[in-house]
């Protein structure tokens, strides 16, 4: 089983932004504890980071062939973007958006997302420890499915 873990825009600047908010983790850092935490849940992860819509859109594109599920934090395009909602429902794959802060919690712009109601499930206000919870839970989804 395999799951495509896709950061968008802003991502690369973890530890640097707001640190407040996202803590001081690195993208880096971030991804080798989410290499190490899929050894664990006994699945294959991929990570992938784009600040470029276009290539985020690509990306879940081509998920259709390689992944069994995605798991994704479009950061601020979550609230802007329909084309990643339409390239998500397109490839009709399970699909866990997940975001390190509590999106219902900040700014009103940020409590609307473009690509819940497309997705499987929505993790967020946990900090990094999202991206686990995502990972399991998409994970329980999919080896449930493939008992059936």
């Amino acid at each position: 089983m395999k799951i495509l873990v896709i950061n968008g825009v802003n991502m690369n600047m973890l530890g640097i932004r707001e640190p407040e908010k996202y803590g001081t983790i690195t993208l880096k850092d971030l991804e080798k504890d989410l290499y190490a935490y899929s050894f664990e849940l006994g699945i294959d992860i991929e990570t992938y980071q784009s600040n470029h819509e276009g290539e985020i859109v690509e990306k879940i594109q081509q998920a259709k062939d390689t992944a069994d599920g995605i798991v994704i934090n479009a950061a601020a395009y979550t609230h802007t973007s329909v084309a990643i909602r339409d390239a998500i429902s397109a490839v009709n794959i399970p699909t866990v958006e997940v975001h390190m802060t509590n999106i219902h919690a900040r700014e009103d712009f940020r409590k609307k997302s473009l690509i819940s109601d497309v997705c499987t499930g929505q993790i967020c206000g946990f900090g990094a420890e999202s991206y686990k919870l995502a990972l399991k839970g998409l994970s329980d989804i999919l080896k449930q499915s493939n008992l059936k």
